[in-house]
């Protein structure tokens, strides 16, 4: 197929999982996709199992040791007479028969549950084509051993009657003296004591003998570390590897509240405790008891790998259906854990390999069921797990097809069995992936409460700040709310008697005093109210006040407005200050100034916010000898001081014979209460 073509397959497969494009729903949209998906994760499955396969198929070739391994200079036995006694020494008029290396008793006699003797004949010219001492090296016998030269006991294993020691996976070396060896022909004879294969649970446990080697002891003591690092010391670093990582997903689960952690950390912690059949030896109870016990640990360890992946796929936390599924599950995986050791103990020692093995079989389709239905979950939601739990499929089929096909006598396994290796690996490999999802939801959570920190803190200042204002706006209020009474009382009281008195006085002096002082309390009246206005009515106010009474004192007033109209708004205390600061001015200049003509001229600045009055006399100024009171004297220490007071500034230039000039600049209102305007601003007085 060309590359074009290959091209054309991937779009199609993705287009068929993904549904509505790169940026489309999680889910794949139609029954296609997810079939598609599940066979590319089956195709998966099926080449790491094959892969799986052929790792397990080199590992046996390697660990089977050639004459290159130990130095050229080793016989390697393949054949040996054996003779089936529990006799002390090798019965010599026994019946026997020659047997192929190794000797797997589940094949040549099953039944059969006892000692059998292995005899050897060693020439003494290969102890002349080396140096040193000589030594035999047994790979495996299962269960113990005794190891004779010419009729002498030279090596006892461990306990060789019931209960026998278990010394399966650990291999052996035994020195040949020189003093024992003769010149010519040597017997080396070695009885083996094992269980038949019904007593025993897996059939690397039933009796047996491996090929033997000799040669020189250094050669052969190098060939039993290799095989010890291989089958006892690896896997006791994948059992205490194991309990950490157990351990701490225990904790990690206990402490977050995880159920899936839990069954993950208590399968690791099972399968470290599982792999200690590898290297402890010697029971003080029988065979029966230590197969029944080994046997019944699969059956927590099944129910812990498929609680894990049925809690873990997340499916019942989306559906009703499939959460009452998984509770029904579970109480048939934990009730299993209890049916298992029963049913083995009923049948009794005889029967344990069968019956076991149909254990293991059912434990063996749950698990593989469990991990289909992650997969079919995983898949439709399209998560990452999908591709590491198709792998894991794999792996799990491949080391089952070969563990059965091993037990059945398909396989003879009797080198390094890859299967003690790569189930941790796996575990390690889900592992590694829970941490980087453990990792990444604590990332996410940190982020979370991070954003909800500002967050807080955010709305707890907008909270002060609503408050200071609901506060300001309380005192505002009520200062509000005083202010319109002292002006309704002002209005009511003082201004209706102001206004009798102007009405009925017969003196024209008390009359005007009276329409002052009633003229003073309404714009006193006017700043308590705060009602804002615009200062182009402002302006016009004070135009007619001051063209009033300049007139009446025969003034002549020009009055120039460098913008005509504006809508600036205007703040009723900047209204009545400026007022007051105008009046203060007009009597300056009536009382003082002898002035015949005044000019004032305003201005208004926008962009800088503020406006400018200007008024000028031609009067006579102010005197120089009194120029130091003048401020006391003419009032203008009250009008800096209401300019001041508004944020502004009011300057005084005069001089004898030039007139004054006073220049008035206050500032506008950026944010003038309209609410307290009704929402409209007064026109004039």
């Amino acid at each position: 197929m060309s590359e074009r073509g290959w091209r054309e397959l991937i779009g199609r497969l993705r287009w068929a999982v993904r549904g509505s494009g790169e940026h489309g729903p999680v889910v794949p949209s139609g029954r296609a996709g997810q079939w598609v998906l599940l066979c590319l994760g089956l195709v998966l499955a099926w080449l790491v199992g094959w892969g799986m396969v052929m790792l397990n198929r080199e590992a046996v070739r390697l660990s089977k040791p050639g004459a290159e391994d130990a130095g050229g200079t080793s016989i390697l036995f393949r054949d040996a007479w054996a003779v089936a006694s529990d006799a002390p020494l090798l019965p010599e008029r026994a019946a026997g028969k020659v047997v192929t290396l190794p000797d797997d008793w589940a094949r040549t006699q099953p039944a059969y549950e006892g000692a059998v003797w292995y005899r050897f004949h060693v020439d003494t010219t290969l102890r002349s084509a080396g140096s040193g001492l000589l030594a035999a090296y047994i790979g495996r016998a299962c269960s113990a051993l005794e190891v004779y030269l010419n009729g002498e006991l030279l090596y006892r294993s461990g306990r060789m009657t019931a209960p026998v020691a278990r010394q399966c996976q650990q291999g052996h070396v035994v020195t040949l003296p020189d003093f024992l060896l003769k010149s010519g022909d040597n017997q080396l004879d070695i009885k083996v004591a094992g269980h038949a294969l019904a007593h025993v649970t897996a059939r690397q446990r039933a009796g047996g003998l491996a090929e033997v080697r000799i040669g020189s002891a250094p050669a052969m003591v190098a060939l039993q570390e290799e095989q010890r690092f291989w089958s006892i010391t690896m896997a006791q670093m994948i059992a205490a590897v194991l309990l950490v990582l157990g351990g701490f997903t225990l904790l990690l689960a206990w402490v977050r509240r995880l159920g899936y952690l839990m069954y993950f950390g208590l399968l690791n912690v099972g399968w470290a405790l599982l792999t200690g059949r590898l290297w402890l030896h010697d029971m003080p109870w029988s065979n029966a008891l230590t197969e029944g016990i080994q046997a019944a640990l699969f059956a927590p360890l099944a129910a812990c790998a498929v609680s894990f992946l049925l809690d873990y796929s997340g499916a019942g936390m989306r559906e009703a259906r499939f959460r009452t599924f998984e509770l029904h599950a579970q109480k048939i995986l934990w009730a299993q854990c209890l049916l298992m050791p029963l049913s083995l103990w009923l049948v009794g020692p005889g029967r344990l390999f069968h019956v076991a093995w149909y254990w293991y079989g059912l434990l063996a389709l749950e698990v593989c069921a469990a991990i289909a239905y992650f997969l079919w979950h995983a898949g439709r939601a399209r998560r990452p797990e999908f591709w590491l739990m198709s792998s894991a499929l794999g792996v799990v089929v491949a080391i089952l097809g070969i563990e059965f096909s091993f037990q059945i006598g398909w396989l003879q396994v009797w080198g390094v069995h890859v299967t003690y290796f790569v189930m941790p690996l796996l575990y390690a490999a889900v592992a590694f992936r829970l941490s980087q999802v453990y990792a990444r939801a604590l990332n996410s959570a940190e982020t979370a409460r991070v954003q909800l920190e500002q967050r807080v803190q955010e709305i707890s200042a907008e909270i002060e700040r609503n408050f200071n204002q609901l506060s300001e706006l309380r005192i505002e209020q009520v200062a509000e709310k005083e202010r319109k009474r002292i002006a309704a009382d002002l209005h009511d009281d003082l201004g209706a008697k102001l206004l009798t008195i102007v009405h009925t006085s017969d003196n024209d002096r008390i009359s005007a005093l009276a329409r002052e002082a009633l003229d003073e309390m309404r714009l006193s009246v006017r700043g308590l109210t705060g009602r804002p206005m615009v200062l182009a009515n402002a302006l016009a106010d004070w135009r007619a006040e001051v063209v009033s009474r300049l007139g009446q004192a025969g003034i002549e007033i020009e009055w120039r407005n460098a913008m005509e109209e504006t809508e600036e708004p205007l703040s009723a205390r900047t209204f009545v200050q400026t007022t007051r600061i105008l009046r203060e001015a007009v009597s300056n200049i009536i009382k003082h100034s002898g002035a015949s003509h005044v000019v004032i001229h305003t201005e208004v600045h926008l962009e800088s916010r503020h406006f400018i009055v200007v008024i000028q006399d031609n009067g006579k100024g102010i005197p120089m000898e009194l120029d130091g009171r003048l401020d006391r004297g003419h009032g203008m220490t009250s009008m800096k001081h209401r300019a001041k007071q508004l944020s502004g500034q009011c300057l005084v230039e005069s001089g004898p014979g030039f007139g004054t000039v006073i220049r008035l600049t206050l500032p506008l209102d950026n944010q003038p209460d309209l609410a307290q305007a009704g929402g409209a601003f007064p026109r004039g007085r």
